[in-house]
C-alpha cells in the first residue's frame, strides 16, 4: 500500500491591505454669515428677505422709508417676484407696512409695542432654548460653541454689526435646533423687531460688551446641553433688554 504524502503546513496568511490613514480636516474659522440654519441652498426669495431684513434692522432703510419693488430689485440684483415675496414676509414680521396705492413703508418703532413683545418673547424663547439644549444635533452644538466665541469676540471689539450678524445666525440656529415649528413660527415674528430696536438705541442706552457676553453665555449653555442654565441665561439677557428698552424713553408701562 503506497505511503500517504505528509501533510504540508499552510504558509503564513498575507497581511490585509492597510487602510489609508485619514488626514485630520483643516480647522476653519467660523463665519456667522456663512453659518446657515439649513443645508438646502438659499432661494432667491430667501436671499431677498435676508438682504432687505438686514437693511431695515441696521437702519440703512430707516423707519418711514418708502420702498418700491422696482428700486429694491435693482439695488439687490434680484427679480421683482422674490422681492415682493420677501416684502410680504417682512410685513408679517411687522418690519414693513404694505399700503394700498402708497407702496411699501419701513414700519415705525413703538416703545410700548417693544415692551409687549419682550413679555411674549420671554415665555416663547425660554421654551426654544430649553428645546435647543435638549434636541440639537452634534453639528449644531459645535455651531453654538463657535457662535459663543463670535459673541465673545464682539464683546471685546465692540463691533455692533458683527454682533448683529452673529445674533441673527444664533436666532435662526436656535429655532432649527429646537425642533418645534409652532414656537419657531411665533418667535420668528419677533426677532427682527428686537434687533432693529436695539440697533437704533444701543449707542445711547445699551452696553454692547455686556449684551454680547450674555449672548455668549446663552450659546455656551445650549452647547453644553444644560437646559436649566440656558433658561437662566435667557432670563438674564431679557432682563438686560427690558432695562435697556425702558431706558430709551420715559414711558408708562
Amino acid at each position: 500500500m503506497p505511503a500517504r504524502p505528509a501533510p504540508t503546513k499552510p504558509g503564513p496568511r498575507p497581511a490585509p491591505p492597510r487602510r489609508p490613514t485619514a488626514r485630520p480636516a483643516a480647522r476653519r474659522s467660523f463665519d456667522p454669515l456663512a453659518a446657515a440654519p439649513s443645508s438646502r441652498p438659499e432661494t432667491l426669495t430667501g436671499q431677498a428677505y435676508r438682504k432687505i431684513e438686514e437693511l431695515i434692522v441696521t437702519l440703512e432703510l430707516r423707519p418711514g422709508t418708502a420702498m418700491s419693488e422696482a428700486e429694491l430689485s435693482q439695488r439687490l440684483g434680484i427679480g421683482r417676484t422674490p422681492v415682493r415675496e420677501a416684502l410680504q414676509r417682512l410685513a408679517r414680521e411687522h418690519l414693513v407696512s404694505i399700503l394700498p396705492q402708497r407702496g411699501n413703508l419701513v414700519s415705525e418703532i413703538d416703545v410700548r409695542k417693544q415692551l409687549r413683545l419682550l413679555e411674549t418673547r420671554r415665555e416663547v424663547e425660554r421654551l426654544i432654548v430649553r428645546c435647543a439644549a435638549r434636541r440639537a444635533g452634534d453639528d449644531e452644538l459645535t455651531e453654538f460653541t463657535e457662535l459663543a466665541k463670535a459673541f465673545e469676540a464682539a464683546a471685546i471689539s465692540g463691533d455692533a454689526t458683527a454682533f448683529m450678524r452673529a445674533d441673527k445666525t444664533f436666532n435662526d440656529l436656535s429655532l432649527k435646533a429646537a425642533r418645534n415649528e409652532f414656537a419657531a413660527g411665533a418667535m420668528g415674528l419677533m426677532h427682527g423687531l428686537s434687533r432693529r430696536f436695539w440697533f437704533l438705541h444701543y449707542r445711547q442706552a445699551a452696553d454692547l460688551p455686556a449684551m454680547a457676553a450674555l449672548h455668549g453665555r446663552l450659546a455656551r449653555a445650549i452647547a453644553a446641553r444644560d437646559e436649566a442654565a440656558a433658561a437662566h441665561a435667557l432670563d438674564a439677557l431679557l432682563d438686560n433688554l427690558e432695562e435697556f428698552t425702558k431706558a430709551t424713553v420715559s414711558v408708562e408701562v
